[in-house]
């Protein structure tokens, strides 16, 4: 197996992310991005370029050892990544190691003690909920000048935050996603739910699918086009939000920051845990206890509700 080239071990290990595993096609990129860096990484430290046919053996992989991981998470952190980045890093490698130890390319896995960074507990920023209010409204405003395009992105902030959606399972969704009032939606791992559509958020999806049709260059099942025909670019979508959001005067606004908002608002208006835990599509609730927060008035007032000594 250490005869094995890199560029057909990466195929591999793809495959088992992918088929195996069943994870999503951005998870799968950023692990395979996070093993190739690594590579490239040790074959730096022995003068090496790596090429098509460098050979697991050639780079000395069957010798991986923990500093080797240390190492490299150590340049990734003096190359500027956040510790949630290097708490990303080091969990993706350590599948990596995992999974070269399960087909025998290391007699050892070189990740099994490799402790992970705490990841920041820093919140997204949270959008009030007149502020959400004032850049959709924006965001309808402009469009009703008729244009595909800002049409396109009223529909596309609605939904975000109408049903919480991850910039990346709203560009993945397809037409026959959505039924009436609710949206179907892929999420991580390939894990789906239903969530609901509220109704100005239908009311945009269906003046945007008025105009879909002017997208088209070629037959597609993608919902959002970008303008150039194909399945709307998730960092296009980012660059849309950004503008639109200082446009309306309201705080620099990223896709999921509407996603944490739509959660914070529904916790606010006196959602159960469980139920916006579902909303998001979080398999552990731990996940969404971190991921929410109720806001000073409305812990107050849960307080003077509910509690004996008040």
């Amino acid at each position: 197996m250490s005869s094995l080239a890199l560029t057909s071990l990466l195929d591999a290990y793809r495959r088992e992310l992918s088929v195996r595993r069943g994870l999503s096609d951005h998870t799968v990129s950023g692990y395979l991005s996070d093993a190739r860096s690594l590579l490239n990484y040790l074959a730096a430290l022995v003068g090496m370029e790596l090429t098509e046919a460098t050979t697991a053996s050639d780079l000395g992989l069957d010798g991986l050892e923990l500093d080797d991981l240390r190492s490299w998470l150590g340049s990734q952190q003096r190359a500027g990544s956040s510790r949630s980045s290097l708490a990303r890093r080091s969990a993706a490698i350590k599948s990596f190691t995992a999974w070269l130890t399960e087909r025998g390319v290391t007699e050892r896995d070189a990740g099994a003690r490799l402790a992970s960074p705490t990841p920041d507990s820093r919140l997204p920023h949270v959008l009030s909920a007149d502020d959400a209010s004032r850049l959709l409204n924006y965001s309808r405003d402009v469009a009703e000048d008729g244009n595909k395009s800002k049409i396109r992105n009223w529909a596309a902030c609605e939904l975000l935050y109408s049903s919480a959606l991850r910039v990346s399972e709203l560009t993945g969704l397809n037409q026959a996603d959505v039924e009436g009032d609710t949206v179907r939606v892929f999420g991580k791992g390939s894990t789906e739910r239903i969530v609901p559509l509220g109704v100005p958020a239908q009311e945009a999806l269906a003046a945007y699918l008025d105009v879909r049709h002017l997208f088209l260059v070629s037959p597609t099942d993608a919902l959002f086009l970008g303008d150039r025909g194909g399945r709307l670019d998730p960092r296009t979508l980012r660059g849309i939000l950004h503008r639109l959001s200082a446009a309306a005067g309201v705080s620099d606004t990223a896709p999921h920051d509407l996603r944490h908002s739509a959660a914070t608002h529904m916790l606010e208006g006196g959602s159960d845990l469980r139920a916006v835990q579902e909303f998001l599509g979080h398999r552990s609730l731990g996940t969404t206890q971190r991921y929410t927060h109720v806001s000073p008035d409305r812990l107050r007032q849960a307080f003077g509700q509910a509690h004996p000594r008040a």
